[in-house]
């Protein structure tokens, strides 16, 4: 049989030993570019699939309801959705058995107030810059989605804000940045949603949340001892008439045709008994909430950060957080630089960023002038609660 050309020419190629080698060579580097190539884009594209997984849940007040063309969830919408109102405490003061009309209306605006916030938080986290080591160390497949180990479970308008910033600065701290509600608000959605929420974590690496709307939920404590005992929490309490009037000031900045702080704080002001039915005023009654709270975790498993010492000494209160942890002092002094402006202090350099960093221009409102008269009778009625707060925590706010 005659070969060709073309024939002789190929066979005589591939016989050489030299040139099997480059073409074999040749073919394992275009396999490897390949599955490089594959593997960054379905890395890149991990973020979008966990939010594409939640799309297709109808929004607002229908949330918790599947839709029938499959059941996913809208992550967003569900973060934002519109809570039902906890259950108001017990009181020492004679309450109504049913609200005002004033009180409920300002008890909505204040969830629209919530939910509001909490996308602008949200859209805050979506621009900040990822942390450079943490995505390396992510891009590769390590790490995986914990169940938080520790929570911000309160108080709302203390300084959460400002405490989960500061210790995201950690290097073991890896947190979520906008607010779960998952024991509040989403606790049907299951744990596995919950989880998903959850930033990868590193082994030896602590996951944590925020949500300040826990530390009033009366079903909050039962379930996240459920999910697990071993759960450490802080609350973050500040003066609660302070906290109360920064309360007000936020949901005014949104909603600024609502009564004033005055006639929203009592229910006669001519008999000066107080309206423990707002929740601007029911929040601040510590000791009644923390008695909640210990019928299912333990005291030492609770940590108190002070807000007034966490403006004026951010690394004394943050090296004690970083002790409950069990994590190194890592977040000192030199972290921190007083705002003049803003009247609190700032980071010099936040989480995945050069750049100083102080929180948005949703904190640090200039809260409204308040009659002194109506300051003081809330400084009565609030100092019983007060000091039988300092008797359960061991620990005098000095409020008083």
């Amino acid at each position: 049989m005659e070969y060709s050309p073309v024939c002789h020419s190929l066979y005589a190629f591939w016989s050489s030993p030299v040139k099997k080698k480059l073409i074999l060579l040749s073919i394992m580097f275009l396999i490897w570019v390949y599955m490089l190539y594959s593997c960054v884009g379905y890395c890149s594209t991990m973020p979008s699939l966990v939010v594409e997984s939640y799309r297709g849940k109808e929004t607002g007040s229908a949330v918790g309801k599947r839709t029938e063309s499959g059941g996913r969830t809208d992550l967003v919408s569900r973060l934002l959705a519109k809570p039902q109102p906890w259950e108001d405490i017990e009181s020492d003061y004679e309450e109504p058995s049913i609200r005002t009309a004033a009180s409920r209306d300002l008890l909505n605006n204040e969830l629209e107030t919530d939910r509001a916030d909490d996308w602008d938080e949200m859209r805050a986290e979506q621009q900040r810059a990822p942390d450079p080591s943490a995505m390396s160390s992510f891009s590769n497949g390590s790490g995986s989605k914990k169940l938080p180990q520790a929570i911000i479970i309160g108080v709302k308008k203390g300084g959460t804000r400002a405490l989960l910033e500061f210790l995201r600065v950690h290097p073991d701290i890896r947190a979520v940045g906008a607010e779960p509600h998952f024991f509040d608000r989403n606790y049907d959605n299951g744990l596995e949603w919950y989880r998903e929420l959850m930033p990868k974590t590193l082994e030896g690496q602590i996951t944590m949340e925020k949500t300040p709307s826990y530390f009033v939920t009366r079903e909050a404590p039962a379930r996240i001892s459920a999910m697990s005992r071993d759960t450490k929490l802080i609350v973050v309490v500040r003066d609660p008439v302070t906290r109360a009037i920064s309360d007000y000031t936020q949901t005014l900045s949104k909603k600024p045709d609502i009564p004033s702080f005055e006639s929203l704080t009592f229910k006669n002001r001519t008999t000066g008994l107080i309206d423990t039915s707002w929740s601007a005023i029911q929040i601040g009654i510590y000791a009644k909430h923390l008695d909640n709270w210990l019928q299912y975790f333990p005291m030492d498993q609770i940590l108190f950060v002070s807000g007034e010492r966490l403006i004026s000494d951010p690394a004394g209160e943050l090296g004690r957080v970083q002790d409950f942890l069990g994590l190194k002092r890592i977040i000192t002094d030199k972290h921190f630089y007083f705002n003049q402006t803003k009247g609190f202090p700032c980071l010099k350099k936040a989480e995945g960023s050069s750049k100083p960093h102080c929180l948005g221009k949703t904190k640090g409102r200039t809260h409204p002038n308040i009659d002194p008269e109506v300051v003081q009778r809330l400084r009565d009625f609030y100092r019983p609660f007060n000091m039988k707060f300092y008797q359960m925590t061991g620990h005098n706010f000095g409020w008083d």
